[in-house]
């Protein structure tokens, strides 16, 4: 029914460990991929099970590239579900299946992820319109009150994180996709060392299917930020990001408009 991939760098390997155990759980779950772009090998793993299956890289492909190597399997064994997730996430037992649940049931759909909130309890605001270079930019780097209205807009806030939202881009921490969607859309984008990958490949996906944020379950997500706390990965936030805008356009983006003013429009019929 399901493969997992979680890519590792340097892990907390108790924090998978605990992850994987909560995955392990669920029946569907068939092989949770461990995929680690760490310098060095970890030779005795904390935890065994005949369902996980350890893959060292020897160096560091990048995020999407990681994931991709577990995602050809799911596509070559013809498993009909595969989900990328970090491994900072913490899951209930029940929100795989139900995630799960909702997918089967509903074939339209081409990738899921649940209401994600902080360990304190603060809701993470990770569905987002594809962004124009000012969103990215300019909320790093301009001052808050410049853009707290066009942030708003872009976090899609004003929904309340409280309805299902066929959202352009949903975040690469906890994407539940159909395996056959992801095929057609070819995989990350392995050009994106790490950050645009979920934002470029939910966009293709968004094509053909609906990318659902379902807000009926909830992950904790440990999120690092840790472009904002290290100049190295803030180096390599804004090489991807222009790589990004490279493929897609930096001011004209007649795709990212459209896909943008569906979503919004959709959204508030909603609230109406």
């Amino acid at each position: 029914m399901l493969n997992v991939s979680i890519v590792l760098y340097n892990p907390e390997w108790k924090q998978v460990v605990e992850l994987t155990t909560v995955l392990l759980q669920c029946k569907e779950v068939r092989t949770v991929y461990w995929i680690d772009n760490s310098p060095n090998k970890t030779e005795t793993l904390p935890f065994v099970s005949d369902k996980i299956y350890y893959i060292y890289n020897n160096r560091n492909i990048g995020y999407g590239a990681a994931h991709n190597i577990a995602i050809r399997e799911s596509i070559y064994d013809n498993i009909p579900f595969h989900l990328v997730i970090n491994p900072d996430i913490v899951l209930n037992q029940d929100t795989l299946p139900c995630l799960l649940s909702f997918i089967r049931q509903h074939a339209e759909v081409g990738m899921v992820m649940p209401k994600i909130i902080s360990p304190m309890g603060e809701l993470q605001y990770l569905c987002k319109l594809l962004p124009s270079p000012l969103d990215v930019f300019g909320r790093r780097f301009l001052p808050k009150s410049w853009m707290k209205k066009r942030n708003y807009r872009y976090e899609l806030r004003e929904s309340g994180y409280d309805k299902m939202m066929n959202v352009p881009y949903l975040s690469g921490c906890f994407m539940l996709m159909r395996t056959e969607a992801v095929r057609k859309a070819r995989l990350f984008d392995e050009r994106f060392f790490m950050y645009p990958e979920d934002m470029d490949l939910t966009r293709r996906i968004h094509r053909e299917y609906l990318t659902v944020y379902f807000p009926h379950t909830t992950a904790i997500h440990h999120h690092a930020k840790a472009s904002y706390h290290s100049m190295k990965m803030l180096w390599i936030h804004i090489i991807n990001m222009c790589r990004y805008f490279n493929k897609w356009g930096w001011i004209v983006d007649n795709e990212r408009d459209e896909m943008n003013t569906c979503a919004y429009e959709a959204l508030k019929q909603e609230i109406q």
